[in-house]
């Protein structure tokens, strides 16, 4: 397992270079390209916002992940290697089409009548915390790899769990029901302030 150093270093090295492309990012954004043409062919736009939420607050996340790296010289994880595109030190093409379809894929669970309870919670928010658990658990499995970093000791599954996947899911499961227009104005307004954040920090000032 990397170091902080280590890890840091590899990261920035290869961070938006194209010396390692590979040609098998083409089939994942051709399925993930499928996943989202075939829901909306479906008019299924409650879980097209399901999906977007959940990745607007997820580069919202890795803006603030590059920006601890900025300030402190670490990140709170890094990816160092196996990555075909690296967008910013914490999030590769890989990861990003993940999250890109995650929300949606996950949406599917929902049941209908969304006042319903499962085990006494709420199923939006029972879900929301069942699929915060099982991705904060697998973080475990791939931290395990040269390919993820914890850069901290005190940054582990419990802590991702908590403070990243639980909003993830969140936020996505219950924009799933919010108005269409409610879903528009959040999904619009976080777009809006990652664009800027990624033009200034990594365009303008080229922090991250």
């Amino acid at each position: 397992m990397l170091n902080q150093p280590e890890a840091t270093a590899e990261a920035l090295n290869i961070l938006r270079t194209t010396e390692n492309a590979q040609w098998y990012i083409v089939p994942i954004t051709i399925i993930f390209l499928y996943i989202y043409f075939n829901e909306i062919s479906k008019k299924n736009w409650k879980g097209v916002a399901a999906g977007l939420s959940l990745y607007m607050v997820h580069w919202f996340y890795e803006i603030m992940n590059a920006l601890i790296q900025h300030f402190t010289g670490h990140a709170l994880w890094t990816i160092s290697t196996g990555t075909s595109l690296l967008f910013l030190v914490g999030v590769g093409i890989e990861l990003s089409v993940m999250f890109a379809a995650l929300g949606l894929i996950f949406s599917k669970l929902l049941p209908e009548d969304k006042t319903m309870k499962i085990l006494g919670v709420n199923n939006r928010i029972f879900i929301a915390i069942a699929s915060a658990a099982f991705f904060g658990f697998s973080e475990i499995l791939v931290v395990n790899t040269p390919m993820f970093t914890w850069v901290y000791p005190w940054w582990g599954s419990v802590t991702v769990f908590i403070t990243v996947y639980i909003p993830f899911f969140l936020v996505s499961m219950l924009c799933y029901d919010w108005k269409p227009k409610t879903q528009a104005i959040s999904i619009g307004s976080l777009a809006v302030v990652n664009a800027t954040m990624m033009i200034v920090f990594a365009g303008v000032l080229k922090w991250i």
